[in-house]
């Protein structure tokens, strides 16, 4: 079964499951301090979850870093293969290309 969250969200949890491990706690703790339920936290660790940037941020604190850690180098790259996402600077480049457009 194809993760419909994508290469960023398994590369995501795969680096918060290792920050959890090298502390040597479990989901449950971590979940617990970061004030969320296991189950939300488990699917984020997985990959199968997208989190907000707050939850994001607590995570990040209980695990002792920071969110610009956890995501360093995921790029539009890892995003699922069926979005698509144009730059504002291709956008620009398309417009000028097409006068009539705005």
């Amino acid at each position: 079964m194809k993760n419909p969250a994508g290469t960023a969200a398994l590369l995501l949890g795969e680096r918060i499951r290792q920050a959890r491990v090298r502390l040597g706690l479990s989901q449950e703790a971590i979940a617990s301090l970061a004030a969320m339920h296991v189950t939300n936290f488990g699917k984020i660790e997985r990959g199968g979850a997208n989190p907000s940037l707050l939850t994001m941020m607590r995570i990040a604190a209980v695990l002792g870093t920071d969110v610009s850690t956890l995501t360093q180098d995921i790029t539009a790259e890892h995003l699922p293969s069926d979005v698509r996402v144009l730059s504002a600077q291709d956008y620009l480049i398309a417009r000028e290309g097409n006068p009539g457009s705005s």
